[in-house]
């Protein structure tokens, strides 16, 4: 009796970009290569790393198509450069210190069928080396304007399966064609709350993102640059005032406005605390410095937008508690 023939590969391209990540890759092409599910195609970029830590060729399977890159095009700007040519229905986006379970494309692509209406899907994130801790289960984007990753740090089961603000980039799919439409990340973010950004915007658009609880990565988390290192912090200010003068509807923004200007002179001030507080500042400099080109991709996101603030308002997450214990923010199905 012949064995059965392995499914088709699935309609999906995973991108990798790797940034200092010759450690880690090797443990993320041996969980692609468990994978129950195969993906269509699986594109790497090497982005720039320094001598030492570059990724090359000689040691990746033939299946993996690879990038060399010399210049750091920084997350928004790697992936960007890896969909281009892609012709599968769906991107997956995958963090080079992210390691897939066994059945985690096969979870996912399954979430597809459940919500074709969908164009968003983020999976359950657990801290690598730490058993029962999360590390993410979606991003939620607070009244304040300030998202934050659901479940970071704490020892909880991810909830159920349901709709979220967005997924968190480092392992997410995305529909191609609406990737395509949003223009794909915006590359003056270069890292961090770009993931937020894309959502918040495809959402403006009408697009749905869900969370599903049985795909799971195990994710290093801050492998390439550390959590407070001033590269996360200078990136993280600027970036997150952007998003929010950005993507914030009508007599919302002016709503909320003053609420997120008290919240970001708290961390301004907070920044002190790690010998940040210059940082911070410039980071919010150089902010204000780009208003110009910030307000002309405002008007050409609103001027898209298909729903009212009202509904956006009603995505975002209202309750002060959640923001100080990331709490989660998974909504049944409406």
């Amino acid at each position: 009796m012949s064995a059965a023939a392995p499914p088709p590969p699935a309609d999906v391209t995973i991108l990798i970009v790797a940034h200092r990540s010759r450690a880690t890759i090797p443990h993320v092409i041996a969980a692609l290569e468990a994978q129950t599910l195969r993906p269509a195609r699986v594109r790497l970029l090497e982005n720039g790393s320094p001598d030492g830590e570059r990724v090359e060729s000689a040691g990746l399977p033939d299946w993996v198509e690879f990038i060399d890159g010399v210049k750091n095009l920084g997350f928004a700007g790697g992936n960007n450069l890896l969909a281009q040519g892609a012709q599968t229905r769906w991107l997956l986006l995958l963090n080079p210190d992210a390691y897939p379970e066994p059945d985690w494309l096969e979870q996912m692509m399954a979430a597809t069928r459940r919500w074709p209406d969908a164009a968003l899907f983020g999976c359950t994130q657990r801290a690598h080396g730490a058993p029962g801790v999360l590390d993410g289960c979606g991003d939620v984007y607070h009244f304040t304007g300030l998202p934050y990753r659901a479940g970071y740090g704490k020892a909880m089961d991810p909830p159920p399966e349901g709709e979220v603000f967005g997924p968190c980039g480092a392992a997410a799919l995305i529909r191609r064609d609406v990737f395509e439409a949003l223009g794909g990340f915006d590359e003056a973010y270069f890292c961090y709350v770009e993931d937020v950004d894309l959502a918040a915007r495809a959402r403006l658009l009408g697009h749905r993102a869900i969370q599903v609880r049985d795909a799971a990565v195990s994710h290093v988390g801050y492998a390439s640059t550390g959590r407070r290192s001033a590269f996360a912090t200078y990136h993280g200010a600027r970036n997150r005032l952007w998003t929010f003068f950005k993507v914030t509807p009508g007599w919302l923004l002016w709503a909320l406005a003053p609420v997120h200007a008290a919240v970001t002179a708290l961390l301004w001030l907070s920044a002190a605390r790690f010998g940040q507080f210059t940082l911070f500042g410039q980071a919010l400099k150089d902010a204000i410095g780009g208003w110009p080109e910030l307000m002309a991709k405002r008007r050409a996101l609103q001027a898209r937008r298909v729903i009212t603030p009202l509904s956006y308002a009603r995505m975002l997450s209202w309750n002060p508690l959640n923001l100080l214990t990331r709490a989660p923010d998974v909504r049944a199905p409406r």
